[in-house]
C-alpha cells in the first residue's frame, strides 16, 4: 500500500501541506492499492517561488549545459523503464504492449529535444536586425493521467531546452506515476527549482507564471486560456479530439479496418488521438461491418499484464458510467450496434471493463460522432464520393489528429491536404515523435514536439543597431 504525500520543490521532496487525500484504484481490480496527498495553494506557491529564484540563471545558461541537463534526464528516467511500466498498468490499467512503449518513448523525449537543440539557432540575422530567441519564463506545465509519463517528459523536454524552469502540475489520478518520474528527474540533478512538481493545486492563475502548457479537455483549456488573459501568459493547449479515419474506396480494406480499429482502440480508447469516426464508401460498409465484427471479436480484454490484452480496464468509475451513457446514447439514436454494447464483457465480474462497441448507420450528427467519448466506443459513417467523405470528417468542432487509408499515394496525400486536422496519418497509426504536435479548432492552440514545441517556450527579440554614422533624429 503506497501512501504518497509528498511535493518536489526547490531540489527536494518535501510533505505537502494540503490536507485533501485522495484514494488510489487498481480499474482492473477496483481495489484500494494507495493514497495521495494533494497539494494546495501554498505548496504551488513554494513551487512557483522556487522556480522564480532559479530562472535568471538557468535562463542563461549555455546550449551545450542544457544538452548535458537532458542527456541526464534521459538517462535517469531510462533507468526506471520498468517501474514507469509497472505504474501505469497498476494506477490506469493500460496493457502491457502499450505500457511498455510509453515507458520507452518518456526517455525518447529527452533525447529528441537534445538533436533539436543541437541544431537551433537561437541567434539569426534579418535584415537589419539580429532575432535573438530567448526564454519565455516561468513554465506551468499540466499534464494528463491518459499520458501522464510521456506528456510530463515532453513537455519538460522542451522546457528544458528553451531554459525555462517550471512548475509541473501532473493529474491527481496518476500519482504513481508522477512520483517515479519526479525520483528520476531528481536523480538527473538539475539545479534546484528548475523543475517542480505539486500533484492537486491549480497553478496557471499565479501571476509568476509566464507560460501554461495544457494537455486535456477542451472545457478546461478554455478556462485556462481565459485565467492566463488577464496577465497575459503565453498559452498552448492540446485539447479533445474526435479523429476521423477515411478509408477511400481503393484501400485493402483488410488492412484498412485492422488498422482503423487499433487506432480507435488506442489506450483502451482513452486517447485524444483515436480515430473514433471511421467513414467508409456506402458500397464497401456491408464488406466492413463483417471485418469489424470478425476483428473485434478477436480482441483480447482484461487483464493489462497479459501480453495478449488489447484493451484495458477504464481510468476509474466515473469514466465507466460515462461510457455506458455514450453507448445508450447511440442505441436510443437508432444506430446499429455491430459490436460490444452495455456491461462488462463476458467473465469479468469486476473491473472498469467495457466492451469494445462499435456502431454503423451513425450519422454525424449524432451525439456519439459530436462528442469526444474516451473509451473504447467507435462509430462508422459512410459517404457516396470523397467530396462527401472530406466534408463529413471537417464537419465537427475538432481537428486533433486524421487518418487516411488509400491504395494510391497522391490520391490519400490530397485528402490529407483537405482534412481540417493538425496531423493527418497516411495508410498509417502511429506518428512523428519531432514533427508538430497539435490541434485545429478547438482542439487547441499551439504545437509540442521538435522545433516548435521548443519555440512555445521561447520570445523574440529584434535588436537593431544604429550605423557608425548615425542620421539626425526626428528632432534633431
Amino acid at each position: 500500500m503506497r501512501h504518497l504525500s509528498h511535493a518536489y520543490i526547490d531540489g527536494a521532496f518535501v510533505p505537502v501541506q494540503g490536507s485533501e487525500v485522495v484514494d488510489i484504484i487498481n480499474p482492473a481490480t477496483e481495489g484500494l492499492i494507495g493514497t495521495v496527498t494533494l497539494g494546495n495553494r501554498d505548496d504551488v506557491r513554494l513551487a512557483i517561488a522556487a522556480a522564480q529564484r532559479a530562472q535568471p540563471a538557468f535562463g542563461r545558461t549555455t546550449k551545450q549545459e542544457r544538452i548535458d541537463m537532458l542527456l541526464r534526464l534521459q538517462a535517469a528516467v531510462l533507468a526506471r523503464t520498468d517501474e514507469i511500466r509497472e505504474a501505469t498498468i497498476e494506477e490506469y490499467g493500460g496493457p502491457v504492449s502499450r505500457s511498455r512503449w510509453v515507458s520507452e518513448y518518456a526517455s525518447q523525449c529527452f533525447a529528441n529535444a537534445v538533436k533539436t537543440l543541437e541544431a537551433y539557432a537561437f541567434t539569426r540575422q534579418i535584415g537589419e536586425a539580429t532575432v535573438v530567441m530567448e526564454p519565455v519564463g516561468v513554465a506551468a506545465l499540466m499534464t494528463p493521467w491518459n499520458s501522464t509519463a510521456g506528456s510530463i517528459c515532453s513537455k519538460l523536454a522542451s522546457a528544458i531546452a528553451a531554459g525555462c524552469a517550471c512548475v509541473i502540475k501532473p493529474s491527481e489520478l496518476s500519482p504513481i506515476q508522477t512520483q517515479v518520474i519526479a525520483e528520476a528527474i531528481h536523480d538527473a540533478g538539475l539545479p534546484p527549482g528548475v523543475v517542480n512538481i505539486v500533484s492537486g493545486s491549480e497553478i496557471g492563475t499565479h501571476p509568476g507564471i509566464a507560460k501554461i502548457s495544457f494537455t486535456g479537455s477542451t472545457p478546461t483549456g478554455k478556462a485556462i486560456l481565459r485565467a492566463g488573459a488577464e496577465t497575459m501568459k503565453r498559452v498552448s493547449l492540446a485539447l479533445t479530439g474526435k479523429s476521423a479515419t477515411v478509408i477511400l474506396e481503393d484501400a485493402d480494406l483488410a488492412q484498412a479496418i485492422s488498422l482503423a480499429l487499433s487506432a480507435g482502440f488506442l489506450n483502451s480508447g482513452q486517447a485524444c488521438i483515436a480515430g473514433t469516426r471511421i467513414l467508409v464508401p456506402r458500397a464497401r460498409l456491408a464488406e466492413a461491418i463483417e471485418r469489424v465484427k470478425t476483428t473485434v471479436a478477436g480482441l483480447r480484454v482484461g487483464d493489462p499484464r497479459d501480453p495478449e490484452t488489447v484493451i484495458g480496464p477504464l481510468v476509474n468509475r466515473a469514466q465507466y458510467d460515462r461510457i455506458q451513457h455514450f453507448i445508450r446514447a447511440g442505441l436510443e439514436a437508432g444506430a446499429t450496434l455491430i459490436a460490444g454494447g452495455e456491461g462488462r464483457p463476458e467473465k469479468l465480474a469486476r473491473g472498469y471493463f467495457v466492451k469494445p462497441t462499435v456502431f454503423a448507420n451513425v450519422r454525424n450528427d449524432m451525439q456519439i460522432a459530436r462528442e469526444e467519448i474516451f473509451g473504447p466506443v467507435l462509430c462508422l459513417l459512410t459517404y457516396d464520393d470523397e467530396e462527401e467523405a472530406v466534408r463529413i470528417a471537417n464537419d465537427s468542432a475538432y481537428g486533433l489528429q486524421a487518418y487516411v487509408f488509400s491504395s494510391d499515394p497522391a490520391r490519400a496525400r490530397r485528402v490529407a491536404g483537405r482534412l481540417e486536422a493538425g496531423g493527418v496519418l497516411i495508410n498509417a497509426i502511429r506518428p512523428a515523435l519531432t514533427a508538430p504536435f497539435g490541434g485545429f479548432k478547438q482542439s487547441g492552440l499551439g504545437r509540442e514536439y521538435g522545433v516548435f514545441g521548443l519555440e512555445a517556450f521561447l520570445e523574440a527579440k529584434s535588436i537593431v543597431s544604429a550605423p557608425s554614422a548615425t542620421p539626425p533624429g526626428l528632432l534633431s
